[in-house]
């Protein structure tokens, strides 16, 4: 028999060390044992090697984000450079041997974006400039073939909690533990939860498939933006502390 343990869905960490610490203390306290992280799990200008710390002692599957990707390839620029410093060699070698996408049970896939790109979204469609419900149909295409078997895919990247069925497998979107908020230009678009709070989920398994729980956990989000707003992030600095864009 399958474990049916509660599982906790983290993601979108983005060096955000405080967040982390508060979603790990606030699922503990609820009895949780059992946590996987879905990428983009460094990048930021926060506290990538305080999440390093916490992170390397725990027994947590992970998937690599694409943002964290960055950091294994030849990008130059002075962010990317900074958190690569200060995560040293050990943290990236960590980052390094992640998996694209991990199934941790038969019928429960991870992935970042979508199984076959990390820099997709899989629920949301943001071409009017704020996200919306993707069709399901998209979705199951998007999923297909890693997702054949599973009853559950769980991804991040949007920032954006959400669910879904498609096809009789239930998609899950957490949200991001360290960054609520943020805006892109290809498209132009915003994703905001509304609120500084760190997210994840907690999903089980019933007899009628696949239950969830969003989970939103106060912590000190003013420092977190004073620390991005010294590193010279102001847009991460409003992001952090009002989860708008």
């Amino acid at each position: 028999m399958l474990d049916s343990a509660p599982l906790a869905v983290l993601a979108d960490i983005h060096g955000n060390a405080a967040a982390l610490a508060a979603v790990l203390d606030h699922a503990a306290k609820r009895g949780l044992t059992r946590f996987v992280n879905l990428g983009d799990t460094f990048y930021g200008p926060l506290d990538p090697a305080g999440t390093w710390d916490i992170l390397r002692r725990l027994d947590m599957p992970a998937v690599l984000g694409n943002q964290d990707r960055i950091l294994l390839g030849s990008d130059p620029s002075p962010a990317v450079a900074a958190v690569r410093d200060l995560l040293g060699p050990a943290a990236l070698a960590w980052l390094a041997a992640l998996p694209k996408t991990l199934r941790t049970e038969p019928d429960i896939l991870l992935c970042h974006g979508t199984p076959q790109n990390d820099g997709a979204y899989l629920l949301e469609e943001v071409s009017t400039g704020l996200p919306v419900p993707r069709d399901p149909a998209l979705i199951l295409a998007d999923l297909l073939p890693e997702a054949e078997g599973c009853g559950l895919v769980l991804a991040g990247h949007s920032h954006h909690a959400g669910l879904t069925v498609a096809h009789g497998i239930t998609v899950v979107n957490p949200g991001s533990v360290g960054l609520p908020a943020y805006s892109d230009d290809d498209p132009p678009h915003a994703m905001e939860a509304g609120s500084p709070q760190a997210r994840y989920a907690v999903v089980w398994r019933t007899g009628h498939g696949w239950e969830t729980e969003f989970a939103t956990v106060d912590y000190n989000w003013r420092s977190a933006a004073e620390l991005a707003r010294k590193n010279g992030r102001g847009d991460w600095a409003e992001w952090l502390s009002t989860g708008r864009a």
